[in-house]
């Protein structure tokens, strides 16, 4: 049923892969997906995805703070060098400071430099710089939004299922991977639409904040990815996982033990098509709607 619909959103759905390094020298490295929107190189994301950066831009205040509280125990005057060891000790730094950060944008070539985000809806837009339009074949188009009903059988695509470590080269200051990586697979799973969830309105962009439910969860990796119907038209974009409980917990043994199993279902939660569309009006940009 999504077979065709598969081979089209895979010209638009690409990953992000997103490395870390922090100030104790550990690497951690994650995986996301983004929507190319149009050929002028614009592209949409789960804003929870580019969240780091607000992150590294934190710690690297902090960190200097910290610098500078050093330099002043070490410059003050009267302080006596046991008064010094003992002051440095209790400015321990935060070990998970991030030093160092990266979002790869589907290709080593891709740059975006600003977003535009609707935090409250977890919409991200951003712009690949100098972006080459070949290097999508087909970009998406959007539902209306008019047209969507519960029951609509629906599908997510992403990258889940698919660990990527990187390594920080010191000299060139810049973290790489192993090409053996490449490509990235995509994993779909599909469900159907079941409810439109409203939580109230936005202080910031005066957009009513609404968000897609499905009967299928949302796979790590697959965050920032479209949830598309039987053609390939995006009807929202997957932003987290509500585990709902069922309300009975039968009991099995673990060991000696007998426990209870509480049981949930998990739906998937994206951001709905309509707040997508209005939010990119917003801000100018181009897309197209079936």
């Amino acid at each position: 049923m999504f077979q065709k619909a598969y081979e089209i959103a895979s010209n638009y759905t690409r990953p992000v892969l997103i490395s870390h390094r922090f100030f104790n020298g550990s690497i951690e490295s994650g995986l996301g997906s983004f929507i190319i929107i149009n050929e002028e190189g614009w592209i949409l994301t789960a804003a929870h995805l580019i969240e780091p950066i607000y992150k590294y831009n934190m710690h690297a205040r902090e960190m200097q703070e910290h610098k500078k509280s050093r330099t002043a125990i070490d410059q003050h005057p009267n302080m006596s060098p046991q008064a010094r060891i003992r002051k440095k000790k209790q400015l321990q730094p935060n070990k998970k400071w991030i030093v160092n950060l990266s979002h790869w944008w589907g290709a080593d070539k891709h740059r975006i430099k600003q977003f535009k985000v609707f935090k409250e809806n977890d919409i991200a837009l951003g712009k690949i710089e100098d972006y080459d339009p070949a290097f999508c074949k087909e970009y998406p188009v959007f539902r209306d939004p008019a047209n969507i009903r519960a029951g609509t059988s629906v599908c997510k695509l992403g990258f889940p299922f698919f660990n990527v470590k990187a390594t920080f080269n010191e000299q060139v200051k810049a973290f790489q991977f192993d090409r053996s990586v490449f490509p990235i697979p995509r994993f779909p799973i599909d469900g159907i639409v079941t409810r439109n969830v409203h939580t109230g309105s936005s202080e910031t962009t005066k957009l009513d904040i609404k968000y897609l439910e499905t009967s299928s969860p949302g796979l790590r990796g697959q965050s920032g990815g479209p949830i598309f119907d039987t053609e390939g038209r995006v009807l929202a974009l997957q932003s987290h996982t509500r585990h709902m409980q069922l309300g009975f917990s039968p009991k099995i043994k673990r060991g000696d033990k007998e426990v209870e199993e509480h049981q949930f279902l998990n739906v998937g939660v994206g951001a709905h098509v309509d707040s997508i569309l209005k939010f990119m009006d917003q801000q100018g940009i181009k897309y197209e709607v079936g």
